[in-house]
């Protein structure tokens, strides 16, 4: 797997423009901060979303099955800000 980074934002983008229609009705939506060559994505959560107690379930449900259906060499999904939830 060659790594551009530039091509890989491109399909990130592309992958999370299926899921910002849902996030937008909410008053969010989502951004990519960062992909690194280890295939992991940064996202950050916009609007609404920085604080829903949804994100979680948004993140899993939505966010990274939308990326990796897209962009199967993404190898993690994680949010540099929100919600912090126990685990």
């Amino acid at each position: 797997m060659s790594f551009d980074k530039k091509e890989l934002i491109s399909k990130l983008d592309k992958a999370l423009d299926t899921i910002r229609p849902h996030l937008k009705v909410d008053g969010g939506d989502v951004e990519i901060v960062d992909v690194n060559e280890d295939f992991e994505v940064k996202v950050k959560w916009l609007g609404n979303c920085e604080f829903c107690s949804m994100s979680a379930m948004t993140m899993k449900a939505g966010i990274q099955e939308a990326i990796k259906q897209q962009v199967p060499e993404i190898k993690s999904v994680t949010a540099v800000n929100g919600v912090e939830f126990a685990q």
